[in-house]
């Protein structure tokens, strides 16, 4: 992949990913963890965007990961341009602003994307890359559309228009996260895709249309920066500066909003890895259907077991004669529930905290 004009990506990594918990947590989020790979989901995402064609990384991660972002990317020779380390989190849409300023906030086109996906075709995405990037270097704003596989209601959608180039359509409507009802019509009718949060454009280009629909934002983003700390390349914006700024996401503040916006649907083994049954889904199984993985002191024994996913770092899991369980165990916390319920981790968690602030 070459291109006159290098692409920048830009990956995000300000998530605590408490869908994961036990093994994500704030200290600790999931993209820093090898969930599917001998990598970590950060390593992974900047592998996928690295070599000809690619500028280094800038990354926009919270200020209390600094250490781990920096050593994590060394480690696969990935080393960021410049690491953005939020003094708060306000969403997507002031993060990137921050690494399009970062960027010089010219013609360099941008490639954002969330640190914690799986992309297993990296091929497919580049390709899905190659053909977007002549609209991009015109000044479109590029999304990428994941080829849906089921009615989905924790994603939004993202209504496919009419073809412009090859392989490249405008975007005729976002749709919110939808019903179960709208989400099978759209999985029927076969002109939607999900909106996977990943996306292509010149620095310049969004911060225009910042400018435009939320000039707030681009003003507080632009003074946070102005104002920042620099050492080496980490930049820490201001803080007050940056608090003021609007949050928001980059869909709801530009993409939904913005004029000339394009998708390309692309298939490419994606997942947003948003719960312990996406990493079951995607995970290399046993004859029973079960996934099993261990770190450093963990073991997992299972008789007359199926369908279960299994991880524990630490402890000995002894299962018998079960099935369709989701049994995680990190450190002194052990997660327990019934596969297809992982979306309810967020609600225990929030349980446990009221009843004992730890987590």
């Amino acid at each position: 992949m070459q291109h006159s004009t290098p692409i920048v990506p830009v990956i995000l990594s300000g998530g605590s990913g408490t869908r994961l918990w036990p093994l994500s947590t704030p200290a600790m989020p999931k993209q820093m963890l090898a969930l599917t790979a001998q990598e970590t989901m950060l390593q992974l995402t900047a592998q996928r965007a690295r070599g000809d064609g690619f500028a280094a990384p800038i990354v926009v991660a919270n200020a209390q990961h600094a250490d781990l972002v920096e050593a994590q990317l060394v480690a696969v020779d990935a080393a960021a341009q410049a690491l953005i380390l939020e003094p708060v989190g306000r969403n997507t849409a002031p993060a990137i602003a921050l690494a399009a300023i970062a960027a010089g906030g010219g013609a360099a086109p941008l490639l954002v994307m969330p640190s914690d996906h799986v992309i297993a075709d990296v091929a497919a995405f580049h390709a899905a890359v190659d053909a977007a990037l002549p609209l991009v270097v015109d000044g479109w704003l590029v999304t990428f559309g994941i080829d849906p596989h089921a009615p989905e209601t924790g994603y939004g959608w993202i209504k496919v228009g009419d073809e412009i180039s090859g392989g490249v359509h405008r975007v005729a409507s976002f749709v919110e996260k939808p019903p179960r009802d709208a989400a099978e019509a759209m999985l029927a009718a076969g002109d939607h895709a999900w909106n996977g949060g990943i996306f292509l454009f010149r620095a310049d280009a969004y911060l225009s249309a910042l400018a435009i629909h939320d000039p707030a934002m681009l003003a507080a983003c632009r003074h946070a920066m102005d104002a920042a700390r620099h050492e080496g390349a980490r930049i820490y914006p201001d803080a007050d500066a940056f608090a003021a700024a609007p949050s928001d996401s980059i869909d709801y503040a530009v993409m939904e909003k913005a004029d000339r916006v394009a998708v390309v649907p692309v298939s490419m083994g994606w997942s947003d890895l948003g719960s312990w049954d996406a990493l079951h889904e995607i995970s290399d199984l046993d004859k029973d259907g079960n996934a099993h993985a261990t770190g450093e002191g963990g073991e997992v024994i299972a008789i007359d077991t199926a369908n279960c996913l299994v991880r524990s770092d630490g402890l000995r899991i002894a299962m018998v004669g079960v099935e369709d369980l989701i049994v995680v165990a990190s450190g002194t916390d052990v997660l327990i529930l019934p596969r297809g319920r992982s979306q309810e981790v967020k609600a225990l968690i929030k349980k446990m905290k009221a009843s004992a602030p730890k987590i």
